[in-house]
Formats: C-alpha cells, structure tokens, sequence
C-alpha cells in the first residue's frame, strides 16, 4: 500500500511541528499563560498569544508587523543552535509577571502588553539578538555586534553595558558548545531588581578557523566557522557583572579543581565549560565543569563583589550528566542539583535530603515556593510530571508516598510549565498532543494544537527484547497479514545520548517509521545503551567506545524480534538514520554486513576527531591520549571494510557535522575502491528544512533501499 502524500506533509509541517504551541511562560499569579504558536499545521509562522480568563488571544501578528530586514548572523547561529525551522515570532521573554513581552523580528526590537494595545517597535542601535525585558519590564537587554545593550520600553535611553574588546570577542551570547551540546542557549540574566545584569563574555580567538563554502554558489565567498574540535582549544567563557550605572565586576571563579577530582587516562581539573546561569532572589548561581568533565562546582556568586562560594562538588568516575533545570534554588534557598539513588536511578539533592526514590528525574520544570516540579519515569518509554512539597519533606521517600504527586497520567511523554497554582500540562500520548490548563490540579481548559493530523497513523508494536530488555517498537504495514510472506527489515534508530525515540507517544519520527513500514517493510525501532532514560551505568556503558555497544543491541534487537515474528526477513535486512543514527547506520554494513544489507546514513560524523569538544570528549575523552578510542570508532579508518551499498546524505551548509565527514569518508571509500551513493544537500543545514528537499530525500532513501534490498 502506498503513502504517496506522507512526504510531502511531513515536510510540508516541518516535521508536524506547525501549529504547536510552545515556549510557555506562566505568570506568578498564575492568570496568564504566554506562548508561541503558528496559526495551522502548515502555517511557518509564528505570533505570540496570551492565555487568559479561559480564552487565547493574539498577541503578536508578525504578518501585520512587516519585516524588520534579514537576520543578524548571531540570530541565525542562534536559531541553527536550537533547531528552529520557523519564521515570524520564534522566541520573547517576558516581564516578571508576564504583563508585557519582547521579541524580535529580522532584527527590529518589540514589546507589546498582555492587556491590550498594539505591539510598538522599539528603535535600537542596530540589529536586535535575544531582547530580555528587565523583571520591571522598563528595559530591554539585547545583543548588537558583539556588544550587550539596554533601551528603555519607551525607546530611551539605548547604551552599551560591555562593547567587545576585539572581534573574535562576544558580549551576552552562548559560545557552539554551551548552545550545542550543554544545552545553555542564553548569554546574560537580569537581577531580580533589574538593576545589574550577569553577562557571559566569550573569546573565541583561540578557536580554530573552519571554512564552509557554499558549492552551488561560488560567487560567495567562504563563511568563518569557529569550531572547536576535539582536543583543541575552547573559547574562553568569563562572567560578568554589569550594572546599570556603569560599573562592572568579574566573576572571581576558580581556575581549577581545588578539592578531590575523580583522575583517569586523561584527566584535565581546568574549569573550561560554563553549563549553567541564573540569578534569582538570592542571588547568582553558577554551575561550572571541568574540560575532562568529570568534575562540577554549583557555587553562589555575590553581586557586589564578585566572590565566588562552593555549593556543592559533583563528581563522576566517566562524565558528570547535566540534568536540565539544574542547579535550582527554592524560596528557602535551598539548592536542588542531581544526585544518584539507590537502584542507580537519577534523583535530586535538595539541601540535605535525596528525593525521589525509585524515579529517573528527566528534567527539574521550576518551583513554587517549597514545591518542585520535574519530570521523571518508572518506565523509559514513559515521562510524567511530579510535584514534590518540601515545606513537608520525607527523607528519601518513595514515588506515590507522602508529599509526592504525580500530575499526569496515561501512558506519554508529558512535561509542564507552572505559575501559582497554574499548570500547563503538555502531553505527547500515542493519539496525538493536548496541552491542558490546570488550576488547584483541575482542568479548566485547553490551549488549541493545531498541527496536522498525519495521513499515515503509526501503529507501533512496543517490545521489550533480548537479556537487556531493549526497548523497542515494530511497525508492520497494516495491510500485511500474518504468515502471508517474508517483509524485508529496516531499522530506523538513533540510539545515540540525549534522545529516544521508542516512547509511548506519536512523534514524526513513528509517522515516518510508520510510512516505511507501509511500502512493505517491517520496520524496527530499538534504544540500547547509551540512550537515557534508564540510570547512570546504563548511559556510560558507551564510556570509550560509542559503536561496538550500541551496534551489538542493534543486532540483538533485530534477532530477538526475528524469533517473536517469523515474518521478518533476515536475509534483507537495511538501516538508515541521521547525525548519530547516520554514524551508526554507516557503521552497521562496515562492521556487520553479516547482518546489514544496505544503509542510507545522513550528516554522520565520520571522523569523531572533527567533532566537538564537549559532546565527543565526554565519551571518548582526549585524541591525543586516547586515540585509540577515536581510531575504533571513526568510519573513515574502516573504510576498506564496505560490502554493502551505502548512501552517504549530508548538508553542505551544515555547521554542526560538517561536510568535511561526508568528503572523507567517500574519499576513503573511493580509495579503497568501495562503490557507495553520495548525495548532497546544497543550501541544507544539520535540519534540513526546505520543503522540496526533505520531501523528496524521504522518496530517494526509499528508492535506493527497494533496489538495493529488493533488486
């Protein structure tokens, strides 16, 4: 059976992410709920609208607003960083009681009340970066060329706080890899009195210079990318105090580990890295880590000095994770960082009690006065949201005992958005997404999804398999009967760090495994080691080697649901997968083609040495020290190994995985004399996003497994 209209819906969406509202922010009153949503499932553009007395209402019509000019390099960076495809309205911030925001439109600043008015535009000294309304919302904070400025709402006032001291030095922006692999997209925090701000201050000379050209435009000269590989050098982050009145303090932050630090093949106790920023009531908290990463101090930083003070010293024996929402302060002061439990499931400290037993806290969603709100699961495939009251705390208590709730239900990947005693309840479930106001824990209403039902609907056969009890799901087509002929595999995971795809929930990646499956294959997702969701051990047991474990439960999956569907074809057996998923999908028909038919790997990193810093020295440490960590797992060295077809898909304006991986790998293929498909993506970033383009990548991935699997 054919799905011919599923491509080109699945781009048509961005990948079903039109007409989904995002970006809650909750006022501490809980009346207001601010949001960005698009106005259909195939409308790109963004508006910003106001949740209120039970009813939405537009804020923000970027098509009434007209166009301020492109996009400053800084905001396209930016927007690279965080995956965003959308246009119009695609962030703001908010005041802190949420009565009026800012955001940005081609560079032009502008704010516009929650209760009624037009937006007004904000005049500003140049192209607008990441505008932050001050908590008294009378300023702005914004980035323009490097420099961290403020403005009045009234457009008075406009003046630099810090102006870059060279050009390779930014003022208020995240350097690649806070944005890129710790998850820390901002660069500057308002005080809570809107009098000062803490500023990141990032020098990048040291980073190494790539050139990415663009093939299908050589009128153009080449773009600069800094980018700081594996075992070269960061750019040097500091912080800083800016205040309103001129005057400025460095945050003294220590230059390396001054306590007991976890040493192993290569053991680097600088404090290189920056995950964490904030600035509440009490003041500044800070979260730096080692370059080696296996050492983290939370420290408070105080505002008119300066000082730095030791919170808490986080160590691990192979990497320290950065659980989001960490480190966090309640109304008390009492910090809340990670800690590990009993079972060797993720938990939170919280002063000096360790809470929850028996949960994997997936994400700390903010706090309420003594209560805390985080996402956690019994179960991996499933993520709910929990409250946990610390005005009555129980030491170490257990999920569903004492002061403990769990909001959601059903199975789902659930998070939430709290104010008062507002919560937005926002629930992926396998029949669809729903967001839910709820009041007092009652519902009393809906903020509108209006994403596009897919044509195809996944029809997921969720597995437990083999002695590691591997998550995992088969999609069959649905016309396929039982016993009536063999149906050719394809695995489609990622199976790398910091995704699942085998959840309880329809997402595009089980429409899309679901379309295959319709063309005649059985088609099979699998999360193994390395992916999270199931504690600490499991995650690190990639610690040194990030292919020879994660290919083997590839493998084990695929033969342990060969013996429960007698169906499955072992003898046609393909896999396709992007950036890690393309690494492993590569690695598949290099290392197994006992078991690997065919492979379609897109943007794979294939040389992990041009990887960077943060993301790769995490798993296999240092290349000068360990280089045989990176020599294992790199394709390129194992180029010669290739029996099977193999495309190679990549971006050729991709800034994350460079083009660079696609062209050696091929060139060692060519040189080895191993035939292989290439095809790149001219103008395609690591998201490819043009419509036409991933549309009909989906057609010509399908059309290269048929022959190859089926010819």
């Amino acid at each position: 059976m054919d799905s011919p209209d599923l491509p080109l819906q699945f781009a048509r969406t961005h990948r079903f992410s039109l007409g989904v509202p995002r970006g809650f922010t909750v006022s501490p009153d809980g009346e207001r709920v601010l949001f960005v949503r698009s106005t259909a499932g195939d409308d790109p553009v963004g508006r910003l609208w106001v949740y209120e007395d039970g009813a939405e209402r537009m804020l923000a019509d970027p098509l009434a607003l007209g166009d301020g000019g492109p996009l400053p390099e800084a905001e396209r960076v930016r927007r690279e960083r965080a995956r965003e495809s959308a246009q119009g309205v695609v962030s703001y911030s908010s005041d802190l009681h949420a009565r009026v925001a800012a955001f940005a439109l081609g560079g032009a600043l502008w704010v516009v009340a929650t209760d009624g008015g037009a937006p007004r535009r904000i005049r500003t000294a140049g192209p607008v970066v990441d505008p932050r309304l001050s908590p008294d919302s009378a300023l702005v904070a914004y980035v323009c060329g490097g420099a961290l400025r403020v403005v009045g709402v009234d457009g008075t006032g406009d003046r630099a706080l810090a102006e870059p001291e060279s050009p390779q030095v930014t003022y208020g922006l995240a350097d690649h890899v806070a944005a890129e692999s710790m998850g820390r997209g901002r660069g500057f925090w308002w005080s809570p009195r809107s009098d000062a701000l803490l500023v990141a201050r990032v020098d990048a000379s040291a980073v190494q210079v790539w050139w990415l050209s663009d093939p299908a435009h050589p009128e153009l000269a080449p773009r600069a990318v800094r980018y700081p590989a594996a075992g070269t050098a960061n750019a040097e982050t500091s912080l800083h105090l800016l205040r309103l009145d001129g005057t400025r303090t460095t945050v003294r932050t220590p230059l390396r580990v001054f306590g007991r630090h976890i040493a192993g093949e290569w053991t680097d106790d600088a404090f290189e890295y920056v995950p964490t920023a904030a600035w509440d009531a009490h003041g500044p908290l800070i979260t730096l880590q080692t370059r080696d990463q296996r050492s983290a101090y939370v420290m408070t930083v105080d505002p008119g000095t300066g000082a730095t003070r030791l919170v808490e010293h986080l160590r691990d024996g192979a990497w320290l994770d950065l659980l989001p929402g960490t480190p966090l302060r309640l109304a008390s002061g009492r910090v809340v960082r990670p800690g590990e439990v009993p079972g060797d499931t993720r938990g939170l400290h919280v002063g000096d009690t360790l809470t929850p037993r028996g949960l994997q806290v997936r994400e700390v969603l903010g706090s309420t006065g003594e209560r805390l709100w985080f996402t956690a699961s019994t179960e991996p495939t499933e993520v709910h949201v929990y409250a946990f009251d610390h005005a009555d705390q129980e030491p170490d208590p257990e999920p569903g005992a004492g002061p403990l709730c769990q909001l959601s239900e059903g199975p789902g990947v659930h998070t939430a958005a709290v104010g008062g005693d507002t919560v937005v309840l926002d629930s992926r479930t396998p029949d669809g997404h729903t967001v839910t106001v709820l009041r007092g824990g009652e519902p009393v209403g809906r903020i509108a999804v209006h994403a596009e039902e897919p044509v195809v609907t996944p029809r997921p056969r969720h597995l437990t398999l083999g002695e590691r009890e591997l998550r995992s799901a088969l999609y069959l087509p649905s016309w396929h009967e039982p016993g009536s002929g063999k149906l050719p595999v394809l695995l489609c995971p990622y199976a790398g760090p910091g995704l699942q795809l085998v959840v309880h929930a329809r997402a595009w990646w089980t429409v899309v495994a679901q379309w295959f499956a319709e063309q005649g294959y059985a088609v099979l997702v699998t999360d193994g080691r390395g992916t999270p969701g199931r504690g600490g051990a499991w995650a690190k047991a990639v610690h040194g080697d990030q292919l020879t474990p994660v290919l083997d439960d590839q493998v084990d999956a695929l033969h342990a649901a060969a013996e429960r569907f007698a169906d499955l074809d072992l003898g046609r057996v393909g896999i396709r997968g992007w950036s890690f998923g393309g690494f492993l999908a590569a690695g598949a028909v290099l290392h197994r083609p006992d078991v690997f038919h065919a492979a379609v790997a897109g943007a794979a990193p294939t040389d992990l040495r041009l990887y960077d810093t943060h993301w790769k020295e995490r798993y296999l440490g240092h290349p000068d020290v360990q280089a045989d960590a990176y020599e294992n797992c790199s394709l390129v060295a194992h180029a010669h190994r290739l029996e099977r077809p193999l495309m190679l898909v990549h971006g050729l304006a991709d800034d994350n995985v460079l083009p660079v991986h696609l062209l050696r790998l091929s060139s060692a293929l060519l040189a080895a004399g191993r035939p292989h498909t290439v095809l790149p993506l001219p103008g395609a970033s690591h998201l490819v996003s043009r419509e036409e383009v991933a549309a009909n990548l989906l057609r010509l991935e399908l059309d290269f497994l048929q022959k190859s699997l089926n010819g």
